[in-house]
């Protein structure tokens, strides 16, 4: 269906996509609020950091295995009916985290909440592909997911290390984030619609009559690529996010507000990119974006981990760093996964790369991190990230540009037939 001969029910789009913002934001919140705390945290537990390493390895398997099950779900079923039950679920498991008292429980919390979590992140983006145009579907799909970073990695910090001056404890912390999650999930009941009622998703939907089959997406070759540029790139955004704030406390010495503030340039960093990437990506094509983001990644995360007790120049590597390690996450498993989805299948797309990602990059990572810092010392883990996306770059050398913008001035300019 052409982009320019439709009127579009902008008010629709721009509500739904905000909700899914604000909801993916939140997402983002609940899971790495628990970042900052840690440092509080393992001394109550009785921690070490082959712990920490487990316990972001239990929620990330977790995600990673729902978000490929509730993404094919969706696609049968509708968005509503995965969405607002799983913001539901995962704010209250984010409140039940802070009432756990030692390894076990708060693995198998954390595990719930990866739960509902992994089945709100594929829905939500294929909800946001429903609710837009398609020529700005990169610059949507980017502002949705920029919310993950913004309030988990850039506010999360600052929220969770300011709190810690006025709350008794880190676990009444884990309430006060917990409570936005169930006003969210009863907006979006009265607000968003399933796919069938939305315009963005018609050129994404299968042909009537015809039988959308799961084993179709894994033979689209950018499928497979974006599930490997997400190992890599989750190997370093997740084992940063896990680590620093251990790394910045334990090795550099830092307090935890001056840790919370370098923190937050992760997020901050992360919500610029996963809005500006993608959306650079509209104009200037997928994959030439895709490499240019992991090369200045590695080049930047070089650079983070050469910096010593410098406030400044911590805060810009990481924000740099962030902005294209997140702005990768957000055009692969935006844009890109999409993109290359069989019709009808767009969030069993983007549930199996993000699922791939997750139960690598969010899963197996952290928990190999977590034992190169107990084993080497926590600034080695810095040099596994640093790994994850040179691999990256790589990777993107192979991918199929599928960006409308590019591929309709590729078919303007190629010569016709006589």
């Amino acid at each position: 269906m052409s982009d320019t001969n439709v009127k579009w029910d902008h008010a629709y789009e721009w509500k739904a996509v905000m909700l899914l913002s604000l909801g993916f934001g939140l997402v983002g919140l609940d899971r790495w609020i628990i970042a900052p705390l840690l440092p509080s945290m393992m001394a109550d537990l009785n921690l070490n950091y082959q712990d920490v390493g487990l316990v972001f390895g239990a929620l990330g398997m977790a995600w990673g295995i729902f978000a490929i099950l509730s993404g094919r779900l969706s696609d049968r079923i509708g968005h509503r009916k995965v969405l607002i039950p799983a913001i539901v679920f995962f704010s209250l498991m984010s409140g039940v985290s802070g009432m756990v008292h030692g390894l076990v429980g708060l693995i198998l919390v954390r595990s719930l909440m990866g739960i509902s979590e992994g089945a709100f992140c594929p829905t939500s983006f294929a909800a946001t592909a429903a609710a837009a145009k398609p020529s700005r579907r990169g610059i949507l799909q980017g502002l949705q997911q920029s919310g993950f970073a913004l309030f988990g990695l850039a506010l999360g910090p600052i929220i969770a290390t300011q709190l810690l001056l006025v709350v008794p404890s880190w676990r009444e912390v884990f309430w006060v984030v917990a409570l936005p999650g169930f006003v969210i999930g009863l907006a979006m009941y009265f607000v968003l619609r399933d796919p069938e009622h939305t315009q963005g998703m018609e050129n994404l939907a299968a042909t009537k009559g015809e039988e959308a089959r799961w084993a179709d997406v894994i033979r689209e070759r950018n499928v497979i690529l974006c599930m490997l540029g997400l190992f890599c790139v989750m190997s370093c955004v997740f084992v940063l996010s896990a680590m620093v704030p251990l790394y910045l406390e334990n090795y550099l010495k830092l307090s935890p507000q001056d840790m919370g503030f370098i923190m937050s340039a992760i997020g901050f960093g992360g919500f610029a990119g996963q809005f500006g990437v993608p959306a650079a990506s509209d104009w200037l094509g997928r994959k030439i974006v895709s490499i240019v983001s992991f090369v200045f990644a590695a080049i930047f995360v070089w650079f983070f981990a050469q910096t010593g007790v410098d406030m400044v120049m911590l805060f810009t590597t990481l924000f740099i760093l962030s902005f294209f390690s997140f702005g990768n996450i957000a055009l692969l498993s935006g844009p890109v996964a999409t993109e290359a989805a069989p019709p009808g299948l767009v969030a069993t797309s983007i549930g199996l790369v993000v699922g791939a990602g997750e139960i690598f990059g969010g899963g197996i990572a952290p928990v190999i991190s977590g034992a190169i810092a107990e084993k080497y010392g926590i600034e080695s883990v810095l040099y596994f990230a640093l790994i994850g996306v040179t691999l990256g770059a790589l990777v993107s050398l192979f991918l199929k540009e599928t960006a409308p913008r590019k591929i309709s001035a590729a078919a303007a300019s190629a010569p016709t037939a006589e």
